[in-house]
């Protein structure tokens, strides 16, 4: 084939317009088009109710999966701007819904401190990649409607009748020709929306599953399926609820919480397990591979408490140091940071890279746990033991595998000699 075959000119390079290029590489922009991926699109709207709800203008979010896979979710917040935008022409919420990183979060004095989600295209990611998106809004005294068949409008904002409300629903039935199912994991969507319950305190979350139940004989029954989640206890329900099948070493959890920069919020409880379960949120993000916030804590926490054990006398000047994994042995625990430019690394970009931070978590939690163990002499000795046999038992199954390895070396050096007859 001639190298000239295929033309390269100016007339080859493509623009794409609008939000074609987000249903041309969906992935992009959510990760992939599994049943992963479709469940991104209703985080993404939810997360825009979370938003205002840490901002402390929503109470309530209320997620319905309607018959035929349809998605409804609505929130009692402010309500997306409806006023004409001075860039786009369009009304600000068009605008939100069209147009790629167009949203309040940004900066500005928007009340968004911190928020989840893609940062301002999440709301024209799920209106690019749904066979259509309704989205009615309650604000300014009015009820408003637009509506958007696969990214393009086909009904700008219209008012069509009077509020004193506030919110924002959003119904959409995303793209078959695009997902490779659009069949919705309920029990992975309550999962998610508990856990943003615990995460953001006080904040209701309901979900309702309206969708017919097929029985084992291939009928249809009707079977609404609902979870509804409020925890005024914010983390440390959420670590008694990880924890509700497990003996405690003590009944409360350990609470810190720091304002600032990076606001901190943190819940520990030592059970008698052996494992150590951590969970660490940015923005409500679920960082599963860790990163600065988690190396901050680990750090503070093995800080904290080989220090109280020093000053105690619960460890002699002759004993080494407790080692990190030894202290976190049984531990639960939640850790929340809000920060406000995350940088995420790793294979699935769930791994906070923002350096700063693992200091700014080393200070707060060693200043609050080492407060925490002078008060409460007790809990600190309870878990000190824990911790101690941990590091005994380590010890000894350091030896155990030496010896092992030392036993078969000196086997494999007294084998018998291979002899040659003559």
């Amino acid at each position: 084939m001639d190298k000239y075959e295929h033309a390269y000119g100016a007339e080859q390079i493509q623009v794409l317009e609008g939000l074609e290029a987000v249903r041309k590489r969906p992935g992009m922009y959510i990760g992939s088009v599994s049943i992963r991926g479709l469940h991104h699109l209703v985080y993404e709207i939810v997360d825009n109710g979370v938003d205002e709800a840490l901002a402390g203008y929503c109470k309530n979010i209320n997620i319905t999966i309607e018959p035929g896979n349809i998605i409804c979710v609505e929130d009692d917040g402010r309500g997306i701007p409806i006023g004409k935008h001075p860039k786009t022409g369009i009304s600000a919420a068009e605008t939100v819904y069209t147009i790629l990183h167009a949203g309040g979060k940004f900066g500005g004095d928007s009340g968004y401190k911190v928020s989840g989600g893609l940062h301002g295209v999440g709301a024209s990611v799920v209106n690019a990649l749904s066979e259509w998106t309704e989205v009615t809004i309650q604000r300014d005294g009015g009820i408003y409607i637009m509506k958007f068949n696969r990214g393009k409008t086909v009904e700008p904002l219209t008012r069509i009748g009077d509020s004193n409300k506030t919110g924002t629903k959003v119904r959409f039935l995303a793209d078959s020709t695009i997902f490779e199912t659009l069949d919705y994991d309920y029990e992975v969507l309550e999962k998610r929306f508990r856990e943003i319950a615990f995460l953001t305190k006080g904040l209701r979350i309901t979900i309702e599953d309206k969708r017919p139940i097929k029985t084992e004989d291939g009928e249809e029954k009707e079977e609404i399926r609902k979870g509804d989640f409020c925890f005024e206890g914010g983390l440390n329900s959420f670590v008694e609820y990880l924890n509700k099948n497990k003996e405690k070493i003590h009944p409360m959890p350990i609470y810190i919480e720091k304002d600032g920069e990076v606001p901190i919020e943190i819940a520990i409880q030592y059970t008698t397990a052996y494992s150590e379960n951590i969970y660490t949120f940015v923005n409500n993000i679920n960082t599963i591979e860790g990163g600065t916030h988690l190396e901050g804590f680990k750090r503070a926490v093995t800080k904290a408490f080989n220090d109280y054990a020093r000053s105690h006398g619960i460890l002699k000047e002759k004993d080494a140091n407790l080692q990190g994994e030894d202290i976190r042995e049984g531990m639960t625990a939640v850790i929340s940071v809000k920060v406000k430019e995350p940088q995420f690394e790793g294979q699935t970009k769930t791994k906070l890279g923002n350096s700063n931070v693992t200091g700014i978590v080393a200070t707060a939690v060693n200043d609050a746990l080492s407060t925490f163990l002078e008060e409460n002499p007790n809990v600190a000795k309870a878990i000190l033991e824990k911790c101690i046999s941990a590091s005994r038992a380590r010890e000894a199954a350091r030896k155990a595998r030496e010896l092992v390895r030392k036993k078969n070396s000196m086997e494999g050096s007294t084998l018998p000699r291979k002899t040659c007859r003559l």
